[in-house]
């Protein structure tokens, strides 16, 4: 397992950037699907997703459709999200 040194910062909305050289070692490229696993009192693992397993959690996408505005996620980016899983824009990983 490489290692990257790096301090990232979390901005107002609860986004971080993720490196670029770790990005291109990873290919994490744009509409890249994560699991977020929480690490209780330490912090958070962010997994990739491979394009093939995203499109199989229907019951969690709709629970997150669901809860939304609480989220402070736009509907229209979820499913603008799952037209570019059908259409293959996300990596194999």
């Amino acid at each position: 397992m490489k290692k990257y040194a790096r301090i990232v910062q979390c901005d107002e909305r609860g986004q971080i950037v993720i490196p670029k050289e770790v990005r291109t070692a990873l290919r994490v490229e744009e509409g890249t699907g994560f699991y977020v696993y929480t690490i209780e009192d330490e912090g958070f693992l962010l997994k990739i997703i491979p394009r093939k397993d995203l499109a199989d959690h229907d019951k969690m996408v709709e629970e997150v459709k669901k809860n939304a505005q609480k989220l402070n996620i736009k509907k229209e980016n979820i499913d603008k999200s799952l037209k570019k899983t059908a259409r293959g824009n996300f990596q194999d990983i």
